[in-house]
């Protein structure tokens, strides 16, 4: 790839920066501190769209365990800023290449254009939910999908899982870990196979046939869910398998577009990358989190932050040893001319 122009960020011209991030949520964060703590000129922007808003809190994050995902969020951006990084509220509405690097215009207003010498884009993904009305209001509280993130919350509770594709026995089987009382609604998904429907038999998971058209919800909590043909079937708490797709319209003009899932487009669409620091192959462009990872949870991505701010660190390290030394080469062969 052909190396961009560098040129370095300073105080002295608020605009500048060695590198922005965009995504304010555990990927993004987590970027920003390391780069803080590297001393980089840092801008965070964050349009406030974390993936797990509605959830109560945040799981499996050790010594933060069921803090909530606002606690989380305004605990890291005092962390960000207490290393010097600058964190702004708003929407990046275009990415193009500039002599700096790039050309970052926040909320399609040109005043509040900056640049930077190099992107990290945690922008996170979009959960496209099953076509059944109430499940977006629902969504991170008894509407559920992981049980990791929320399974124990409803151990021993009546949990139905809705079927809309090939992950329905494997859904079934992990919150069945968690209650003796599950049962698949068979929904829209395909039929199970033997071996699945033998398993899921053993386990005493039942399969209720029939299309949900709906859920019973009682005094703000889900009661149940309605068939087609009138049926209640009175559950606790749903798991659904939202198709999940990287929030990456902004890195189309750099020419990066999402790509399936390798386990298959029915899970969703990430922004593919070239190697485990989370570099993409338009240089100068790294990705951390679930825009990349459709499964990371809040401390996977974290780490992917993490470890994409020090690939970003270093590649500017070396960019500025390289720009150092070619000014020291050419102040030497001047002076050996005169």
């Amino acid at each position: 790839m052909e190396r961009m122009t560098e040129t370095r960020g300073t105080a002295a011209d608020p605009t500048s920066f060695d590198v922005v991030v965009i995504g304010g949520g555990a990927a993004g964060l987590s970027g920003a501190v390391t780069l803080g703590r590297s001393r980089r000129r840092t801008l965070l922007v964050d349009a406030g769209a974390q993936r797990n808003r509605p959830a109560g809190g945040i799981h499996n994050l050790v010594t933060r365990d069921g803090m909530t995902p606002a606690d989380f969020v305004a605990a890291g951006r005092a962390e960000v800023e207490r290393y010097g990084g600058v964190v702004r509220d708003g929407t990046v509405t275009g990415v193009e290449r500039s002599d700096a690097g790039f050309r970052v215009t926040v909320d399609d207003d040109a005043a509040a254009t900056v640049t930077a010498r190099r992107l990290l884009v945690t922008t996170g993904l979009v959960d496209e939910l099953p076509d059944v009305p109430g499940l977006s209001e629902r969504w991170g509280r008894d509407v559920i999908h992981c049980p990791y993130c929320h399974g124990y919350e409803f151990r021993d509770r009546r949990i139905g899982v809705l079927s809309t594709g090939p992950m329905t026995a494997h859904a079934a089987l992990l919150f069945g870990q968690l209650s003796a009382d599950v049962v698949v609604l068979a929904h829209t998904g395909p039929q199970l196979e033997d071996a699945d429907a033998a398993r899921l038999r053993a386990l005493g998971v039942r399969v209720v046939p029939g299309r949900v058209e709906g859920l019973v919800v009682a005094g703000d909590r889900l009661c149940g869910v309605r068939l087609t043909d009138g049926t209640v079937v009175e559950r606790d708490a749903l798991a659904v398998a939202p198709r999940a797709v990287s929030r990456a319209t902004l890195l189309g003009d750099l020419g990066l577009t999402t790509a399936p899932h390798p386990l298959g487009a029915a899970l969703g669409e990430h922004v593919p990358t070239v190697d485990p620091t989370g570099r993409t192959r338009v240089d100068g462009v790294w990705v951390a989190g679930n825009v990349s990872d459709l499964m990371a949870q809040v401390v996977t991505a974290a780490g992917q932050g993490v470890m994409a701010a020090a690939a970003i660190n270093a590649d500017l390290a070396l960019a500025d040893a390289d720009a150092a030394a070619a000014t020291v080469a050419a102040t030497t062969s001047h002076r050996h001319s005169v």
